[in-house]
Protein backbone atom coordinates (compact mmCIF):
# COMPACT_ATOMS: atom_id res chain seq x y z
CA UNK A 1 0.00 0.00 0.00
CA UNK A 2 1.57 3.28 -0.86
CA UNK A 3 2.22 6.40 1.43
CA UNK A 4 -0.95 8.36 1.05
CA UNK A 5 -2.80 5.50 0.97
CA UNK A 6 -1.74 4.36 4.45
CA UNK A 7 -1.97 8.67 5.52
CA UNK A 8 -5.66 8.13 4.01
CA UNK A 9 -7.08 5.02 5.94
CA UNK A 10 -5.32 6.20 9.01
CA UNK A 11 -7.41 10.03 8.55
CA UNK A 12 -10.68 7.87 7.97
CA UNK A 13 -9.91 5.31 10.98
CA UNK A 14 -10.30 1.69 9.12
CA UNK A 15 -8.60 -0.68 10.62
CA UNK A 16 -7.31 -4.00 8.78
CA UNK A 17 -9.10 -6.66 9.84
CA UNK A 18 -7.99 -10.76 9.08
CA UNK A 19 -9.70 -12.70 7.17
CA UNK A 20 -12.61 -13.49 7.97
CA UNK A 21 -27.12 -22.43 -11.17
CA UNK A 22 -28.39 -21.88 -14.62
CA UNK A 23 -28.85 -25.08 -16.49
CA UNK A 24 -26.01 -24.93 -18.87
CA UNK A 25 -26.64 -25.27 -22.67
CA UNK A 26 -23.89 -27.39 -23.54
CA UNK A 27 -23.60 -30.96 -23.43
CA UNK A 28 -20.82 -32.61 -21.51
CA UNK A 29 -19.20 -33.51 -24.66
CA UNK A 30 -18.91 -30.24 -25.90
CA UNK A 31 -17.06 -29.45 -22.61
CA UNK A 32 -14.83 -31.71 -22.48
CA UNK A 33 -13.62 -30.97 -26.37
CA UNK A 34 -12.83 -27.34 -24.73
CA UNK A 35 -8.96 -28.49 -23.71
CA UNK A 36 -8.77 -26.55 -20.16
CA UNK A 37 -5.67 -24.28 -21.43
CA UNK A 38 -8.16 -22.99 -23.83
CA UNK A 39 -10.69 -21.34 -20.96
CA UNK A 40 -9.67 -17.75 -20.33
CA UNK A 41 -12.29 -16.99 -17.48
CA UNK A 42 -11.74 -19.88 -14.82
CA UNK A 43 -8.96 -21.71 -13.09
CA UNK A 44 -8.67 -25.54 -13.16
CA UNK A 45 -11.02 -26.83 -9.77
CA UNK A 46 -12.67 -29.46 -8.64
CA UNK A 47 -16.15 -27.73 -8.30
CA UNK A 48 -17.24 -26.61 -11.23
CA UNK A 49 -18.55 -28.74 -13.79
CA UNK A 50 -17.14 -28.99 -17.28
CA UNK A 51 -20.68 -27.60 -18.70
CA UNK A 52 -20.39 -24.78 -16.03
CA UNK A 53 -16.75 -23.45 -16.97
CA UNK A 54 -17.98 -23.32 -20.79
CA UNK A 55 -21.43 -21.51 -19.49
CA UNK A 56 -19.40 -18.82 -18.13
CA UNK A 57 -16.66 -18.89 -20.56
CA UNK A 58 -19.52 -18.20 -23.78
CA UNK A 59 -21.42 -15.93 -21.04
CA UNK A 60 -19.65 -14.39 -18.63
CA UNK A 61 -22.08 -15.43 -15.45
CA UNK A 62 -23.17 -18.56 -13.66
CA UNK A 63 -26.01 -18.69 -11.29
CA UNK A 64 -25.55 -21.20 -8.56
CA UNK A 65 -28.89 -21.80 -6.83
CA UNK A 66 -29.75 -21.73 -3.07
CA UNK A 67 -25.90 -20.83 -2.05
CA UNK A 68 -26.61 -18.70 1.24
CA UNK A 69 -28.24 -19.62 3.86
CA UNK A 70 -32.02 -17.54 4.52
CA UNK A 71 -30.27 -17.42 8.33
CA UNK A 72 -27.22 -15.56 7.33
CA UNK A 73 -29.29 -13.55 4.89
CA UNK A 74 -31.74 -12.91 7.47
CA UNK A 75 -28.99 -11.74 9.70
CA UNK A 76 -27.55 -9.25 7.07
CA UNK A 77 -31.10 -7.79 6.70
CA UNK A 78 -31.25 -6.97 10.59
CA UNK A 79 -27.60 -5.48 10.29
CA UNK A 80 -29.17 -3.15 7.45
CA UNK A 81 -32.18 -2.02 9.47
CA UNK A 82 -29.99 -1.29 12.38
CA UNK A 83 -27.77 1.23 9.81
CA UNK A 84 -31.42 2.39 8.28
CA UNK A 85 -32.48 3.23 11.55
CA UNK A 86 -29.13 4.88 13.10
CA UNK A 87 -28.64 2.90 15.83
CA UNK A 88 -24.70 2.13 14.37
CA UNK A 89 -22.13 4.11 12.87
CA UNK A 90 -19.82 2.06 10.51
CA UNK A 91 -16.66 4.41 9.73
CA UNK A 92 -16.58 4.81 6.12
CA UNK A 93 -20.07 3.62 5.34
CA UNK A 94 -21.45 5.52 2.22
CA UNK A 95 -25.40 5.67 2.58
CA UNK A 96 -26.36 6.62 -0.63
CA UNK A 97 -30.40 7.11 -1.19
CA UNK A 98 -32.68 7.30 -4.03
CA UNK A 99 -32.35 10.85 -6.10
CA UNK A 100 -36.53 11.28 -6.38
CA UNK A 101 -37.21 10.36 -2.80
CA UNK A 102 -34.24 12.58 -1.07
CA UNK A 103 -35.19 15.39 -3.00
CA UNK A 104 -38.72 15.65 -1.56
CA UNK A 105 -38.90 14.30 2.01
CA UNK A 106 -36.61 13.52 4.55
CA UNK A 107 -36.90 9.90 5.48
CA UNK A 108 -35.45 8.69 8.72
CA UNK A 109 -35.38 4.77 7.56
CA UNK A 110 -34.94 2.11 4.65
CA UNK A 111 -37.70 4.06 2.37
CA UNK A 112 -35.58 6.13 1.14
CA UNK A 113 -31.80 4.26 1.16
CA UNK A 114 -31.03 2.91 -2.40
CA UNK A 115 -27.73 1.45 -1.62
CA UNK A 116 -25.17 0.82 1.22
CA UNK A 117 -21.75 0.81 -0.42
CA UNK A 118 -18.24 0.07 1.66
CA UNK A 119 -19.38 -1.67 4.26
CA UNK A 120 -15.88 -3.27 4.87
CA UNK A 121 -16.09 -2.04 8.32
CA UNK A 122 -19.21 -3.52 9.39
CA UNK A 123 -18.61 -6.98 10.74
CA UNK A 124 -21.83 -8.64 10.44
CA UNK A 125 -22.23 -7.62 6.63
CA UNK A 126 -18.57 -8.26 6.08
CA UNK A 127 -19.21 -12.10 6.63
CA UNK A 128 -20.65 -12.48 3.36
CA UNK A 129 -17.27 -11.50 1.94
CA UNK A 130 -15.40 -14.08 3.90
CA UNK A 131 -18.52 -17.08 3.84
CA UNK A 132 -16.52 -20.20 2.64
CA UNK A 133 -19.83 -20.88 0.66
CA UNK A 134 -19.30 -17.87 -1.64
CA UNK A 135 -15.01 -18.36 -1.62
CA UNK A 136 -15.14 -21.39 -3.15
CA UNK A 137 -16.65 -20.46 -5.97
CA UNK A 138 -14.49 -16.96 -6.22
CA UNK A 139 -11.43 -19.09 -6.39
CA UNK A 140 -12.33 -20.78 -9.04
CA UNK A 141 -12.30 -17.56 -10.80
CA UNK A 142 -9.67 -16.09 -9.02
CA UNK A 143 -6.77 -18.58 -7.19
CA UNK A 144 -6.24 -19.30 -3.83
CA UNK A 145 -5.22 -15.13 -3.11
CA UNK A 146 -8.06 -13.69 -2.85
CA UNK A 147 -9.19 -9.74 -2.09
CA UNK A 148 -12.57 -8.56 -0.91
CA UNK A 149 -12.52 -5.13 -3.29
CA UNK A 150 -15.93 -3.38 -3.30
CA UNK A 151 -19.02 -4.19 -1.25
CA UNK A 152 -22.31 -2.99 -1.18
CA UNK A 153 -25.72 -3.81 -0.14
CA UNK A 154 -28.50 -2.91 -2.77
CA UNK A 155 -31.84 -1.65 -1.36
CA UNK A 156 -33.72 -1.03 -4.47
CA UNK A 157 -36.99 1.05 -3.85
CA UNK A 158 -40.27 1.01 -5.37
CA UNK A 159 -40.06 3.47 -7.79
CA UNK A 160 -41.00 6.85 -7.14
CA UNK A 161 -42.50 7.60 -10.15
CA UNK A 162 -39.74 8.80 -12.23
CA UNK A 163 -38.18 5.69 -13.12
CA UNK A 164 -35.13 6.82 -10.83
CA UNK A 165 -35.05 3.06 -9.07
CA UNK A 166 -33.25 1.41 -12.96
CA UNK A 167 -29.93 1.02 -13.23
CA UNK A 168 -28.30 1.98 -16.52
CA UNK A 169 -27.00 -1.02 -18.22
CA UNK A 170 -23.02 -0.68 -17.63
CA UNK A 171 -19.95 -2.30 -16.82
CA UNK A 172 -18.34 -2.41 -13.26
CA UNK A 173 -14.78 -2.68 -14.49
CA UNK A 174 -15.19 1.61 -15.25
CA UNK A 175 -15.14 1.64 -11.63
CA UNK A 176 -11.99 -0.36 -10.93
CA UNK A 177 -8.20 0.85 -11.32
CA UNK A 178 -6.43 -2.43 -11.27
CA UNK A 179 -6.34 -5.24 -13.65
CA UNK A 180 -6.22 -8.47 -15.22
CA UNK A 181 -9.93 -8.14 -15.90
CA UNK A 182 -9.93 -11.67 -16.06
CA UNK A 183 -9.18 -12.03 -12.12
CA UNK A 184 -11.80 -9.96 -11.16
CA UNK A 185 -15.28 -11.32 -10.13
CA UNK A 186 -18.51 -10.37 -8.71
CA UNK A 187 -21.08 -12.64 -6.46
CA UNK A 188 -24.16 -11.25 -5.87
CA UNK A 189 -26.92 -13.00 -3.78
CA UNK A 190 -30.67 -12.07 -3.70
CA UNK A 191 -32.16 -11.54 -0.57
CA UNK A 192 -35.51 -12.37 -1.28
CA UNK A 193 -37.34 -13.23 -4.36
CA UNK A 194 -35.65 -10.69 -7.54
CA UNK A 195 -38.08 -10.92 -9.92
CA UNK A 196 -39.04 -8.76 -13.47
CA UNK A 197 -41.38 -6.49 -11.37
CA UNK A 198 -39.36 -5.75 -8.56
CA UNK A 199 -36.38 -4.91 -11.19
CA UNK A 200 -33.96 -8.37 -11.47
CA UNK A 201 -30.75 -7.94 -12.91
CA UNK A 202 -30.67 -7.89 -16.64
CA UNK A 203 -27.13 -9.35 -18.32
CA UNK A 204 -26.38 -9.33 -21.83
CA UNK A 205 -24.83 -12.53 -22.32
CA UNK A 206 -21.13 -12.60 -23.79
CA UNK A 207 -20.11 -8.86 -24.09
CA UNK A 208 -17.57 -9.55 -21.36
CA UNK A 209 -15.54 -10.98 -24.43
CA UNK A 210 -14.92 -6.67 -25.29
CA UNK A 211 -13.50 -4.35 -23.97
CA UNK A 212 -14.36 -1.25 -21.76
CA UNK A 213 -16.82 1.28 -23.06
CA UNK A 214 -16.84 4.69 -22.35
CA UNK A 215 -19.81 5.57 -19.67
CA UNK A 216 -21.44 8.59 -18.58
CA UNK A 217 -24.63 9.75 -16.64
CA UNK A 218 -27.64 8.98 -19.33
CA UNK A 219 -30.16 11.80 -19.59
CA UNK A 220 -33.19 10.31 -18.03
CA UNK A 221 -36.12 13.31 -17.70
CA UNK A 222 -36.30 12.09 -13.81
CA UNK A 223 -32.80 12.50 -12.90
CA UNK A 224 -29.92 9.41 -11.96
CA UNK A 225 -28.59 8.70 -8.48
CA UNK A 226 -25.31 9.53 -7.85
CA UNK A 227 -22.56 6.98 -8.98
CA UNK A 228 -24.91 5.66 -11.58
CA UNK A 229 -22.64 5.86 -14.80
CA UNK A 230 -24.19 3.87 -18.04
CA UNK A 231 -22.22 2.59 -21.12
CA UNK A 232 -22.47 5.51 -23.58
CA UNK A 233 -22.75 2.75 -26.73
CA UNK A 234 -23.91 -0.81 -26.93
CA UNK A 235 -26.40 -2.56 -28.92
CA UNK A 236 -30.14 -2.38 -27.44
CA UNK A 237 -30.70 -5.59 -29.91
CA UNK A 238 -28.49 -8.05 -28.32
CA UNK A 239 -30.19 -10.49 -26.26
CA UNK A 240 -30.66 -9.95 -22.89
CA UNK A 241 -31.18 -12.62 -20.08
CA UNK A 242 -33.17 -11.15 -17.00
CA UNK A 243 -31.67 -13.30 -13.94
CA UNK A 244 -34.87 -14.02 -11.85
CA UNK A 245 -33.71 -15.27 -8.02
CA UNK A 246 -34.91 -16.75 -5.19
CA UNK A 247 -33.92 -15.74 -1.60
CA UNK A 248 -30.59 -17.20 -1.44
CA UNK A 249 -29.18 -17.37 -5.26
CA UNK A 250 -26.08 -16.27 -5.86
CA UNK A 251 -24.29 -15.14 -9.46
CA UNK A 252 -21.36 -14.71 -10.30
CA UNK A 253 -20.11 -12.62 -13.04
CA UNK A 254 -17.52 -10.74 -15.14
CA UNK A 255 -16.49 -7.09 -14.62
CA UNK A 256 -16.92 -6.59 -18.53
CA UNK A 257 -20.28 -8.19 -18.64
CA UNK A 258 -22.63 -5.02 -19.67
CA UNK A 259 -25.68 -5.44 -16.95
CA UNK A 260 -28.12 -3.50 -15.30
CA UNK A 261 -31.73 -3.74 -13.78
CA UNK A 262 -35.24 -2.19 -14.04
CA UNK A 263 -37.28 -0.07 -12.01
CA UNK A 264 -38.88 -1.75 -8.84
CA UNK A 265 -42.81 -1.83 -9.70
CA UNK A 266 -43.50 -3.21 -6.39
CA UNK A 267 -44.63 -1.48 -3.07
CA UNK A 268 -41.81 -3.75 -1.45
CA UNK A 269 -37.78 -3.46 -1.72
CA UNK A 270 -35.74 -5.52 -3.72
CA UNK A 271 -32.97 -6.24 -1.62
CA UNK A 272 -29.57 -7.87 -2.88
CA UNK A 273 -25.85 -8.06 -1.29
CA UNK A 274 -22.67 -8.03 -3.25
CA UNK A 275 -18.86 -7.91 -3.17
CA UNK A 276 -16.39 -7.56 -6.00
CA UNK A 277 -13.41 -9.75 -5.75
CA UNK A 278 -9.90 -9.38 -6.90
CA UNK A 279 -7.12 -11.96 -7.22
CA UNK A 280 -4.54 -10.52 -4.26
CA UNK A 281 -1.92 -10.19 -7.66
CA UNK A 282 -3.99 -8.14 -9.67
CA UNK A 283 -2.39 -4.68 -10.23
CA UNK A 284 -3.38 -0.94 -10.03
CA UNK A 285 -3.33 1.29 -13.11
CA UNK A 286 -3.47 4.86 -14.04
CA UNK A 287 -6.15 5.81 -15.49
CA UNK A 288 -5.77 9.33 -16.72
CA UNK A 289 -6.64 9.64 -20.24
CA UNK A 290 -8.97 7.19 -20.57
CA UNK A 291 -12.68 6.16 -20.52
CA UNK A 292 -12.39 5.99 -16.64
CA UNK A 293 -10.90 9.52 -16.12
CA UNK A 294 -14.54 11.03 -15.59
CA UNK A 295 -15.16 8.00 -12.54
CA UNK A 296 -11.78 8.95 -11.24
CA UNK A 297 -12.28 12.74 -10.43
CA UNK A 298 -16.05 12.16 -9.36
CA UNK A 299 -14.75 9.36 -6.47
CA UNK A 300 -11.79 11.57 -5.39
CA UNK A 301 -13.96 14.91 -5.23
CA UNK A 302 -16.12 12.80 -3.60
CA UNK A 303 -13.47 11.99 -1.01
CA UNK A 304 -12.31 14.85 -0.35
CA UNK A 305 -15.87 15.84 0.43
CA UNK A 306 -16.80 13.64 2.90
CA UNK A 307 -13.75 13.28 5.00
CA UNK A 308 -12.65 16.59 5.15
CA UNK A 309 -9.89 15.55 3.16
CA UNK A 310 -8.57 19.70 2.28
CA UNK A 311 -4.49 19.41 1.55
CA UNK A 312 -4.53 16.05 1.53
CA UNK A 313 -2.79 14.07 -1.59
CA UNK A 314 -4.29 10.79 -2.22
CA UNK A 315 -4.83 8.77 -5.95
CA UNK A 316 -7.92 6.96 -6.70
CA UNK A 317 -6.01 4.10 -6.23
CA UNK A 318 -5.25 5.05 -2.72
CA UNK A 319 -9.12 4.84 -2.48
CA UNK A 320 -9.43 1.49 -3.41
CA UNK A 321 -6.08 0.11 -1.59
CA UNK A 322 -7.66 1.40 1.72
CA UNK A 323 -11.01 0.07 0.67
CA UNK A 324 -9.66 -3.46 0.37
CA UNK A 325 -9.69 -6.49 2.71
CA UNK A 326 -7.80 -9.73 2.48
CA UNK A 327 -10.61 -12.67 2.83
CA UNK A 328 -7.83 -15.60 1.52
CA UNK A 329 -4.89 -16.37 1.23
CA UNK A 330 -1.87 -13.70 1.20
CA UNK A 331 -2.17 -10.36 0.40
CA UNK A 332 0.52 -9.84 -2.71
CA UNK A 333 0.37 -6.31 -4.34
CA UNK A 334 -3.01 -4.91 -4.25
Amino acid sequence: MSRAADRLKHLIGHLDRPPVAISASPTAAQAYSLQPSKLSYSLDNNLLTPEQRLFYEENGFLLIKNLVSHEDIDRFRQAFERICRREVNIPGLMVMRDVAIAKSEFVPDQRAVTKLQDYQEDPELFRYCALPSILKYVECFLGPNIMAMHTMLINKPPDAGKKTSRHPMHQDLHYFPFRPADRIVCAWTAMETVNRQNGCLVVLPGTHTGTLKAHDYPEWEGGVNKMYHGVRDYNPDHPRVHLEMEKGDTVFFHPLLIHGSGMNQTQGFRKAISCHYAAADCYYIDVKGTTQENIEEEVNELAHKRFNLDGVTFSFQDTWAFRGRLVQGDRISL
